[in-house]
């Protein structure tokens, strides 16, 4: 399925009955709608988390929406260590994602290495349906993709579980 049919978020979600996971396995990003967040974030700005209307976003309410339906959110993120810059940033806001009803788990890399893994970060809604991230080699959004293939839906279901075993939850999780 090419990128311009590809749903977005709110659509995907949306169809979600059970359950949607989400695996991030770079160290680095560098999608278009968070270069003015990260570049901020450089210089210092940090979101009051006692000021949710400042930091709450459509994406935000997407997540409780979908929560509140009764899908479980959960988002396993695997992380070199010590962290790049990038996952400091990642990290110093996911406290809104929970906040949202997301559940994160942290994974460092060296804990991953005998797990069988994708090759592209992905979400995977209620089991079978596949949406592939794709990624230019320095971190751009190449596109998505929508796959319904049972096998790769398989892998995908297996790999996030064998993530979220080992992974740390969000709140445990110190990258100093």
């Amino acid at each position: 399925m090419s990128s311009s049919s590809v749903p977005k978020f709110p659509e995907l979600l949306g169809r979600a009955t059970e359950s949607a996971v989400h695996l991030e396995m770079r160290d680095s990003y560098a999608v278009d709608y968070e270069s003015e967040p990260f570049a901020r974030w450089r210089q210092g700005f940090r979101h009051d988390p006692t000021d949710r209307l400042s930091w709450w976003r459509p994406w935000l309410d997407l997540v409780q929406e979908t929560v509140r339906r009764g899908v479980a959110i959960r988002r396993a993120r695997i992380v070199s260590e010590p962290v790049s810059e990038y996952i400091r940033y990642e990290h110093s806001g996911t406290f809104t994602n929970v906040a949202a009803g997301e559940q994160v788990r942290w994974l460092p890399r060296r804990r991953a290495s005998d797990l069988a893994l994708p090759g592209n970060d992905f979400w995977l809604i209620d089991g079978r349906v596949i949406r592939w991230n794709h990624f230019t080699g320095d971190g751009a959004s190449a596109g998505g993709e929508i796959s319904t293939d049972p096998v790769a839906a398989r892998l995908c279901a297996d790999a996030f579980e064998a993530v979220w075993e080992r992974g740390v939850p969000h709140d445990e999780f110190r990258i100093d």
